[in-house]
C-alpha cells in the first residue's frame, strides 16, 4: 500500500522533539532527536538522525544516520569533560548556562531542496546553500554553496550541478515558495529537464 502523507506532520513514538517545530507535509524517521530545530514544509529525514540548533529549509531530503549541528566540547578549557559545564550532574555546583547559550547561538542552516547523504555529519554553525548535495558519509566543516556537490572527510567540492546562469534562474524562480495548489498544477514540470522548467517558469532558457 502506498504511503500518503498528511498535512499535519506525524512524529514516530521513538522520535523526540525538544523545543522544535515541524512545518506541513514533513516526515521525520524513527529513533531520531530534534533539539531547538525547525523543519520547514515538505522536508523529511530518515531514521536515527540527530538535529541540534538547526533550521531545515523546505523540500530538504535527509537520509538516515545524519547528524546536523553537532555541538562542540570546550577545547579551550583545561578539560573537555561534562563536569566543567554539566556540573550539577556531578554534585559540583550549578551548570554553566553561558556555555549552553553559546552552543544554542550557533545555528546550522540547511537550504531548500537539499540532499544530505546517509551518515553525513554537519558541524554547528555551517550554512548549506539551496540545492546542494552532501555525499554520504561526509563531514562538513565549512559553508556549502548553492547547487554544489561536496563529499569527503572533510567535505570538498566535487562539482556544481548546473552552470551559474541556470543556478541563478532557479533561485529567482523560488519554486519552493509556491503554494500547494501551484505545485499540484505544475508538478509534472519537475519531471522534465531543467532547461524546459526554466523556460516555462521564468521565460528564459538556461543551459546546464
Amino acid at each position: 500500500m502506498k504511503k500518503k502523507l498528511k498535512q499535519k506532520s506525524e512524529i514516530p513514538d521513538t522520535t523526540k522533539l525538544v523545543n522544535s517545530y515541524l512545518g506541513y507535509w514533513c516526515e521525520v524517521g524513527p529513533y531520531s532527536l530534534l533539539q531547538n530545530t525547525e523543519f520547514k514544509d515538505y522536508s523529511y529525514s530518515g531514521s536515527n538522525c540527530i538535529f541540534q540548533n538547526t533550521i531545515v529549509g523546505k523540500f530538504s531530503n535527509i537520509a538516515a544516520y545524519v547528524r546536523i549541528g553537532a555541538t562542540d566540547h570546550p577545547m579551550q578549557r583545561p578539560s573537555l569533560h561534562h563536569f566543567t559545564y554539566r556540573s550539577f550532574m556531578y554534585g559540583f555546583g550549578e551548570d554553566d548556562e553561558d556555555f549552553f547559550k553559546e552552543r544554542i547561538s550557533k545555528i546550522t542552516s540547511i537550504g531548500h531542496d537539499t540532499w544530505i547523504g546517509h551518515g553525513s555529519l554537519i558541524k554547528a554553525g555551517v550554512k548549506i546553500g539551496n540545492g546542494a548535495v552532501i555525499g554520504q558519509g561526509s563531514v562538513v566543516t565549512k559553508d556549502v554553496l548553492p547547487y554544489s556537490i561536496v563529499a569527503g572527510v572533510p567535505a570538498k567540492l566535487i562539482r556544481y550541478r548546473f552552470k551559474p546562469e541556470v543556478i541563478e534562474a532557479i533561485e529567482k524562480i523560488e519554486w519552493w515558495n509556491w503554494s500547494k495548489e501551484k505545485l499540484q498544477n505544475n508538478y509534472m514540470d519537475f519531471r522534465k529537464d531543467v532547461n524546459s522548467f526554466i523556460k516555462k517558469h521564468s521565460g528564459k532558457e538556461g543551459k546546464n
